[in-house]
């Protein structure tokens, strides 16, 4: 329990209510209008770093793709050049 709770809660009767619950009305007003601006900035960051994170799936598919590609080359490329040890001597 916060102090505000507890204040309000030791002050029920009197005239000074009105005035404690105006006060606590404020505080929580505040703290609500502090959380909502919390909430927007959290939000708006969520939307950048989703936006990032598809970029940088698109790049990683991507890559994958190419090097995909290029281990396929190579086998090619291994398999029309003779190796070394497939070669047959000169002096044969």
């Amino acid at each position: 329990m916060n102090s505000d709770t507890q204040r309000g809660n030791s002050t029920m009767g009197g005239e000074s209510a009105p005035a404690d619950l105006a006060q606590r009305l404020d505080a929580l007003e505040s703290r609500i209008a502090y959380q909502e601006h919390w909430l927007d900035t959290l939000d708006e960051a969520v939307a950048v770093q989703e936006k990032r994170l598809s970029q940088l799936e698109r790049i990683n598919a991507l890559m994958q793709k190419k090097l995909r590609d290029q281990q396929r080359a190579l086998q090619d490329a291994e398999a029309v050049t003779p190796r070394p040890e497939d070669e047959i001597p000169p002096h044969y």
